[in-house]
């Protein structure tokens, strides 16, 4: 007695040519889009180390915000002003120049002009204007140090 075998082969689930493609298109994106980010990384790491891009940056920024309180108030115009955040509002309560200052306000200082201003960019508005004091080893350095308000 000869049995026949018959072989059964399973069914090959085959991915079809347009998977393949769309599979090989993702992959290649994914590749890309990881290559591109990297790429993007490198260069704000590069910016960020660059003194001269950073300074540029702060200076930008200065004129920036001295052109939106000139629209409020006379600022000096040959003079960029320092810029500082209130960054903590409650280390600056017992100054009464900081007394209605939020967290996030920026303090404009001219040195020369001997003048501070604190603005609030959010509301657009001045929250309070006076003259600094520099002290004379401020003055000694160029006004290089930070300028404190003036107590009334």
């Amino acid at each position: 007695m000869t049995r026949e075998r018959s072989e059964v082969k399973p069914e090959r689930q085959s991915v079809s040519r347009t998977g393949k493609v769309v599979i090989a298109i993702l992959v290649l994106a994914t590749l890309g889009a990881l290559g591109f980010s990297g790429y993007l990384y490198q260069q704000v790491q590069a910016l960020k180390n660059d003194p001269k891009t950073l300074q540029n940056a702060q200076q930008t920024k200065a004129a920036d915000v001295k052109a939106k309180v000139g629209k409020l108030i006379s600022v000096p115009s040959d003079e960029t002003p320092t810029l500082a955040t209130v960054t903590d509002k409650t280390k600056l309560k017992d100054q009464p120049f900081f007394k209605d200052a939020e967290n996030g306000d920026t303090i404009l200082i001219f040195p020369q002009a001997k003048k501070a201003i604190i603005y609030r960019e959010s509301e657009n508005k001045l929250i309070n204007v006076g003259p600094i004091a520099i002290t004379s080893d401020a003055a000694a350095k160029g006004g290089t140090t930070p300028a404190t308000p003036e107590k009334k």
